[in-house]
C-alpha cells in the first residue's frame, strides 16, 4: 500500500460513500474501486462491505482505518524530514488558521513569507478557532492561528489583543441594549461564551436578536446600514469611524479583549520551515505590517 491508499481508507471511512470519496478525492469511481479491490487482494481481506446505509467497515477495515493516520504521519515526517536536509528553505508548511485571519490576514501574510522563500508551498486549512486549534493540537498541522484563549501546553506567541465592543450607525446607551435590536452573527464558541457572561452579568433580560447572519463581515455591513447594533471585535470595526463604539468591560472593569495566538510545538523548530515561519511571524507587527 501507497500513500493513495491510506488517504482513500482514511477519506472513505469519513465519507461512507463510494462517490463522496471520488469526488473528495479527484478520481473516478471506477479508479475507486480498483483501488480498494487491489488493497483487499493485497491483504487477502474483505474490508468493506456495501448496504442501504452505505459503506460498512470489517473488523479488518477497521483496522486499517486506525492505521492510516500513523502511517500518513509517518510518511509526511520522512518528507518533511528529507527536505530539511536541505540548505535552502523549502517544504510544505501545514497551517490551521480561523477564518477572520484567512479572510483579512493570511494571504498577504504567505506573500511576504514566499517572496523570502520561494521553495515553500502551503497547506491551510481554515475553520473556527477550535477547529485550528484542534489540528495544530492533534499534529494535523504545524502551526495554528486561533483567536481566544484555550488550554495549551505548547509554545505560543501572542500576536495582537482587540476589545469586543457594542457598534452601531447611531449614538446609544448601554442601558438601552435590551430593548435594541442586535444582529446577531454565527462565531466559535469562546467569543459566544464571552458576550453571553458579558451580558448576563449586565443585564437581567434576553437581548432583542432583530436578525441572524452568517459572520461577523455581514453583520458590520448590516450595522452601517443602520439594521440594528452588533457586539464585534474593535479589529473588523476600526476603519469605520463613522460607527460609534462602546468598549466592553469585564467584572474588574477591565476592557474585555480577546487575544490571537500563534500555537505550535516546540519540537517541531527542528525543520527549518517552520522556525522560520514562526520567527517570521514574531518579527511582524501582525496588525499594521499586512
Amino acid at each position: 500500500m501507497d500513500e493513495r491508499d491510506w488517504q482513500i481508507l482514511k477519506v472513505l471511512y469519513e465519507k461512507k460513500n463510494i462517490t463522496k470519496t471520488a469526488q473528495s478525492l479527484y478520481i473516478s469511481q471506477p479508479s475507486l474501486t480498483k483501488r480498494i479491490q487491489q488493497i483487499e487482494m493485497e491483504y487477502d481481506q474483505a474490508i468493506i462491505s456495501r448496504g442501504a446505509k452505505g459503506v460498512q467497515f470489517t473488523p479488518q477495515g477497521e483496522y486499517l482505518v486506525k492505521c492510516a493516520d500513523e502511517m500518513l504521519g509517518r510518511l509526511r515526517q520522512i518528507k518533511e524530514t528529507v527536505q530539511n536536509m536541505d540548505h535552502e528553505i523549502s517544504g510544505t508548511l501545514r497551517l490551521g488558521v480561523s477564518n477572520y485571519i484567512t479572510r483579512h490576514k493570511l494571504p498577504g501574510l504567505l506573500k511576504l513569507f514566499r517572496e523570502q522563500f520561494p521553495k515553500v508551498n502551503f497547506k491551510v486549512t481554515t475553520g473556527w478557532s477550535r477547529e485550528a486549534f484542534d489540528l495544530v493540537y492533534n499534529r494535523e498541522v504545524h502551526i495554528g492561528i486561533v483567536r481566544g484563549d484555550y488550554h495549551w501546553g505548547g509554545s505560543k506567541h501572542l500576536l495582537f489583543e482587540e476589545n469586543i465592543c457594542i457598534t452601531s450607525k447611531e449614538k446609544i446607551e448601554l442601558k438601552d441594549l435590551p430593548s435594541l435590536p442586535r444582529v446577531q452573527y454565527d462565531t466559535d464558541n469562546a467569543l459566544k461564551a464571552l458576550v453571553d457572561n458579558w451580558w448576563t452579568r449586565t443585564f437581567s433580560e434576553p437581548p432583542i436578536i432583530g436578525m441572524e447572519v452568517d459572520k461577523a463581515d455581514t453583520c458590520k455591513e448590516m450595522v452601517l446600514n443602520g439594521l440594528g447594533y452588533g457586539i464585534l471585535p474593535s479589529v473588523l470595526v476600526e476603519d469605520h469611524s463613522s460607527l460609534y463604539r462602546i468598549n466592553l468591560n469585564n467584572e474588574s472593569g477591565q476592557p474585555l479583549v480577546r487575544k490571537t495566538w500563534m500555537l505550535y510545538h516546540q519540537e517541531s523548530l527542528e525543520l527549518k520551515v517552520i522556525k522560520e515561519f514562526v520567527e517570521f511571524i514574531k518579527k511582524m507587527d501582525f496588525i499594521n505590517d499586512i
